[in-house]
């Protein structure tokens, strides 16, 4: 994995399976490499393994498609603000 913006992420939402690595691949590599951006994992094929598996990863966020938009935009702030060290600006 090799982005020049990584040094500049916030905040990560990735689906849980896309086709070049998974969601929790992306987040193991990322951590490897020292990135501590927040996670936000979305899926469309939810069930009790995957989501324990996304929060003993530490993601900030789980949900399954279909979710609320507003709940998505909520944690979101709340990652940004945590990452921030919890400062509202």
């Amino acid at each position: 994995m090799r982005s020049s913006q990584l040094n500049d992420t916030s905040c990560v939402i990735a689906d849980v399976q896309m086709p070049t690595m998974s969601g929790f691949e992306l987040l193991e590599q990322m951590r490897a490499q020292g990135h501590a951006a927040p996670f936000i994992l979305i899926t469309a094929f939810a069930d009790d393994r995957t989501r324990a598996r996304a929060l003993s990863a530490g993601v900030t966020g789980f949900f399954a498609k279909p979710f609320a938009g507003l709940e998505l935009i909520a944690c979101l702030d709340e990652a940004l603000r945590e990452h921030r060290g919890g400062t509202d600006a």
